[in-house]
């Protein structure tokens, strides 16, 4: 990312161009949403951004294809945020279609993973298994699908049958997936976003936007760190979520229109 090439505004211009010109290509608009690390509120921001889009008349459906830390129950494992999102799209989705790749214990997947099979448990993540369950959401043409990454964007998922190693941002570059940015403000976000969208970059995909999500209400100059930001990223501010009690208390933060969708 150069910090000296031309007007970051004008660049978050053409993006937000970009965005409304792929609405109107485009049957089905997917996104990526990733973070600038983990607990950032990417769940909490994903179900906002379904909650506008459902107001707006959009049908919506998330992906959440890996996640640690679920709960044992009778049905099998359950994770926390891929039920929060399974609850937030309007089409109706088994839960094992949100979230096929699932591990108990609250640790990265791929030593989630590697520590079952050295139990003679599971076996390896597969990219494949991912794109599957991606394109199967996609047949269910939602206006909107939402495919929620876990931790930050360089989320390792171990070797493959074959001996690969795989990141789930492999999933995201071979679906050419424009992203969507999850920034928690905190002491050091600033350095995290620029980090974080200098590889998406590097991937070669585009950040469709990016989301102020206030972690610390009191931060220290907050509105300057968003206001560095909003200069400095090469994509709009889509919204500026407060903390609040639920997902719906701050849809109406959701600028829709800088993502190219609009009522229905």
């Amino acid at each position: 990312m150069s910090l000296d090439s031309p007007s970051t505004n004008q660049s978050s211009l053409e993006q937000v161009s970009s965005n409304q010109r792929l609405l109107k290509e485009s049957k089905q608009h997917a996104y990526f949403v990733t973070g600038t690390d983990t607990e950032v509120g990417k769940t909490f921001v994903s179900c906002a951004l379904l909650a506008a889009c459902h107001d707006a008349g959009l049908s919506t459906a998330a992906y959440k294809p890996v996640s640690a830390g679920c709960d044992v129950t009778q049905a099998g494992l359950r994770n926390e945020d891929a039920l929060a999102l399974q609850q937030a799209s309007n089409t109706a989705l088994s839960y094992d279609e949100v979230n096929p790749i699932a591990f108990a214990e609250p640790i990265a997947p791929h030593l989630a993973c590697a520590k079952l099979m050295t139990k003679g448990q599971g076996a390896p993540i597969e990219l494949d298994a991912i794109t599957k369950g991606y394109a199967a959401l996609s047949e269910k043409k939602s206006d909107v699908l939402l495919v929620e990454g876990a931790g930050g964007w360089r989320l390792p998922l171990g070797q493959n049958s074959q001996g690969h190693e795989q990141f789930l941002s492999d999933f995201a570059v071979g679906q050419k997936l424009p992203v969507i940015l999850v920034v928690g403000m905190r002491l050091g976000c600033i350095n995290h976003a620029l980090l974080t969208a200098q590889a998406i970059e590097q991937d070669g995909l585009n950040i469709a936007g990016w989301v102020a999500n206030i972690l610390e209400p009191e931060m220290p100059f907050l509105d300057e760190n968003i206001q560095s930001l909003e200069h400095l990223l090469h994509a709009p501010l889509i919204a500026r979520v407060p903390r609040a009690p639920s997902p719906s208390a701050v849809k109406e933060c959701v600028n829709l229109s800088l993502l190219g969708l609009e009522k229905a």
